[in-house]
């Protein structure tokens, strides 16, 4: 009998526990959904007008909503670019690294790596720009490109893969290439193999002969892991990524 008693509130508080869960995650993706409708608006803003020209009317008007909406998700252009950058950054990232991880070789890995970011970018012409314009947030922070490069320079070095360098220098031959790269593919008709050059450069900057640092530029690249519903058109995205990995 005590136990049917204690049982009793227990089913009671079901449907109301499942009501509030409902809720709560309703409403968890309404959130989710306009803070994409700003990221949208800012990726477009920043990429035709640069973040420093883009004040918080441009956005909320783009975005098509109130100046109170706008501050209850950021307090300024500034918060919401760098959130923007690295929700790129890291979207960019989680399509790239499940395709490097399996590689045993670092310098096969940081070819491998710096060619699919450069195409990832490239599958959308915004991203590009914005990346462009704003730069890559490892760079400035020194941490989601760290995560994504520095434990396999570290490791082609203790291989001796790569030349000794202090890994702050090696990052930084790594992240300019890409940027660098994606700058120039946006700006000029470039060769078909413009990303894979330049990541033979950057691989003979690191320490490999400039054969070998060739081959491992130019090898198939293996297909990036789709984000569903990401900032990234991975459709496209990895389309690009095909295309680049075709024989000339």
């Amino acid at each position: 009998m005590q136990a049917v008693l204690d049982a009793g509130p227990g089913r009671h508080n079901r449907p109301m526990q499942k009501k509030e869960d409902h809720r709560t995650r309703v409403a968890a993706e309404r959130r989710e959904r306009m803070r994409r409708r700003l990221f949208e608006s800012a990726l477009q803003l920043a990429a035709e007008k640069g973040p420093a020209a883009t004040s918080i009317d441009d956005v909320i008007q783009a975005a098509e909503v109130s100046r109170g909406t706008f501050y209850k998700y950021f307090d300024a252009p500034d918060a919401l670019f760098d959130a923007l950058a690295l929700e790129v950054a890291n979207e960019i990232i989680c399509m790239a690294e499940p395709a490097v991880l399996p590689i045993a070789d670092p310098a096969q890995k940081v070819a491998t790596g710096m060619r699919l970011v450069i195409q990832l970018a490239m599958g959308r012409r915004e991203v590009a720009a914005f990346l462009v314009r704003l730069g890559w947030p490892g760079v400035r922070n020194g941490q989601v490109l760290l995560d994504f490069v520095q434990r396999d320079l570290e490791q082609g070095m203790k291989q001796r893969r790569f030349m000794p360098l202090p890994v702050p220098l090696a990052l930084n031959i790594v992240s300019m290439t890409v940027l660098g790269s994606v700058h120039a593919m946006l700006g000029m008709r470039s060769p078909r193999d413009f990303a894979e050059q330049a990541v033979a450069s950057a691989l003979r900057a690191l320490g490999v002969e400039a054969k070998e640092a060739l081959k491992l530029a130019t090898r198939d690249l293996p297909a990036p892991q789709p984000v569903v519903q990401g900032l990234i058109e991975s459709g496209s995205a990895a389309r690009a990524v095909r295309r680049a990995a075709q024989p000339n």
